[in-house]
Order: C-alpha cells, then structure tokens, then sequence
C-alpha cells in the first residue's frame, strides 16, 4: 500500500475511532488526541485531530459547544448528533464485519504456511 492509501485509511479508521470516543463522553480537542493515545494512536500528529473534527461537523456528524476552562481560554467540546450516532454504528459494524474477515485470512494463510 502506497502513502496515500495508508492516509485514507487512517481518517476513516481515525473518524470513526472520534465518533465511539464522542459517544462515550464530551471532549475538546486536545482531551480527545488524549484518549486517542491512550488506545493506541500515538503517531497521530495533533493537527490531524483538528481537520477531521472540522469535517465531522461540517457532515452534521459532531456539534460543538464552547465552555469555559479552569486553565486558560474557552474550550471547544464536541458531541454527537443523532446523525452522528448512526454513522457511529455504522462504523463499528463494518469495522467488525472486516475484522473478521482479515482475521480469516490470517488464521488461514497461518494453517497453510504450517503444513
């Protein structure tokens, strides 16, 4: 897989990582780059996190809300819309459905280079 290829799977799996996240709980952008690392995602650079929340709203998939911060300026929470949650569920079923399948292949291409 080329660069760019890598790249579009990474937002797609990215975007829909955000909408499980915003479902769970409220966040501003730099809480949610957080919890992103903490599952995983560490090579992400953070002005990655910021493109794709803008996109995300834009689709009406997130809303945002500005609120005040005990450390500094106004923060910017976003949240799921309805619209958000059915893409959310979306996500996580093709997710699993293609996970399974590329554990399949896995599982079986392990059994052939044994025999």
């Amino acid at each position: 897989m080329d660069n760019k290829t890598n790249s579009q799977m990474l937002k797609g799996i990215l975007s829909g990582s955000i909408l499980v996240l915003l479902d769970r709980e409220e966040l501003y952008g730099y809480a949610l780059s957080e919890r992103l690392s903490d599952f995983g995602f560490i090579d992400i650079a953070k002005g990655t996190i910021y493109p794709l929340l803008l996109s995300l709203e834009k689709k009406k998939l997130i809303k945002s809300t500005f609120r005040e911060s005990d450390a500094g300026p106004k923060r910017k929470y976003y949240s799921l819309t309805d619209a958000g949650k059915k893409q959310k569920n979306e996500f996580v079923l093709q997710w699993m459905k293609l996970k399974n399948n590329v554990d399949h292949l896995i599982r079986e291409d392990s059994k052939n280079e044994n025999t």
